[in-house]
């Protein structure tokens, strides 16, 4: 039996769904407001609780060889932040599934995570890592870097919607390996087959380095009209985006991101998106 915890969410739902049409028992953790109902359908098993309720997940975890979580407070909000999700809401889910004689954890981490980072959510991240190893578990985490589905539609999507220039915090012209969540959801998939990925991080990125302003080009070239971008003035107002986002998105500007993947990619049998096909389907 797997334990996905983050299943209504867009990466666990696919890696969920995976899941199921590969045959394996899977078990979902949900809350009562969350819409589950498509993954029952499918075959889930699913059990109410919370990250932030200790006991709700030790029900969750008994009966369960591997639990795998991609939940994360990063569109969240209120009670659901770096905290109490990636910070005390992992340390409960970790201790559960080793009370439980839980066999494996995967944890799907982020690129950059840092136990000294200045952004909670990926010093809560990297906390949690630590965690993990300790734990006598077998473990896999991954490490994506940023995701295209959420990051492009948000800073590029959203600006043609509204029909006005891309906010950045910076020039945008470092270069990033953007990459899809399909192809993060393919390597968790894969990563639980065989012994390749038994106590291993994976640092997953996509198959090429592309900076913002390339992004926009390649945009505007679909659309066919400029879309342009605009950085804040200094001691002007900040783009109307949540803090989490704006604090990603001035790391970005710090340095390039460059991870080679065609030997895991290889290694995994993942065929990766590039950002000109995820922008087409995008803008079709």
């Amino acid at each position: 039996m797997i334990l996905i915890v983050g299943a209504t969410g867009y990466l666990g739902g696919i890696i969920a769904r995976r899941l199921l049409q590969n045959g394996e028992k899977v078990r979902i953790l949900v809350r009562p407001q969350s819409d589950y109902a498509q993954l029952v359908a499918a075959g889930a098993e699913a059990v109410i609780g919370d990250l932030k309720e200790p006991e709700s997940l030790r029900s969750a975890c008994e009966g369960a060889t591997v639990v795998l979580t991609t939940a994360n407070s990063a569109q969240r909000g209120g009670e659901d932040n770096a905290e109490t999700v990636e910070m005390r809401g992992n340390q409960n889910l970790i201790e559960a599934a080793q009370a439980a004689g839980v066999q494996r954890f995967l944890f799907v981490s982020a690129l950059g995570a840092d136990t000294s980072h200045p952004v909670p959510f990926l010093r809560g991240k990297a906390e949690t890592e630590e965690r993990l190893r300790a734990s006598g578990m077998t473990f896999t985490i991954l490490a994506p870097h940023i995701f295209m589905d959420v990051w492009i539609p948000m800073v590029v999507g959203s600006a043609i919607k509204e029909a006005r220039p891309a906010f950045l915090m910076g020039p945008g012209e470092r270069k990033h390996s953007f990459i899809a969540v399909d192809d993060v959801a393919a390597f968790a998939v894969a990563a639980l087959k065989g012994e390749t990925a038994r106590d291993t991080k994976l640092v997953l990125g996509g198959p090429e380095a592309i900076s913002w302003r390339q992004i926009i080009a390649l945009a505007e070239q679909i659309v066919g009209r400029p879309i342009g971008l605009q950085t804040p003035a200094a001691g002007g107002p900040l783009p109307p985006l949540p803090e989490v986002v704006l604090g990603l998105l001035q790391g970005m500007e710090m340095s390039d991101v460059v991870v080679p993947m065609g030997e895991t990619a290889r290694a995994f049998g993942v065929q990766q998106t590039r950002a000109e096909q995820f922008l087409r389907r995008m803008l079709a």
